[in-house]
């Protein structure tokens, strides 16, 4: 028999992951997390770009700042409901370095 006749002899079989609910449940919490927070840092940097190029009225740049604080509280408690900690947002790339710049 060849390997061909071997496989169709056998039972199919499906292939299962087994993954542990919590886990998949922590690492999905800590990948959208750090997406959010790779937004958020880039919205900041633009808006102090903006700022200093002095595209923003002086009414544009309180409600930014005010907007960015809330923002950057939101990711503080979320990170605590999560149990994440800000440093595991930043994932390591590799050779390319980590994901988000070193506070």
């Amino acid at each position: 028999m060849n390997s061909r006749q071997d496989a169709e002899s056998r039972p199919s079989r499906r292939l299962r992951i087994e993954a542990d609910r919590e886990a998949v449940e922590r690492d999905l919490s800590r990948l959208v997390l750090t997406l959010v927070e790779l937004v958020r840092q880039l919205v900041e940097r633009q808006s102090i770009r903006r700022m200093e190029q002095g595209d923003l009225s002086d009414e544009q740049v309180e409600v930014l700042g005010l907007t960015l604080m809330r923002l950057e509280e939101a990711m503080t408690e979320l990170c605590e409901r999560f149990e994440v900690s800000p440093d595991d947002l930043n994932i390591d790339l590799g050779p390319l370095g980590s994901l988000l710049p070193r506070s």
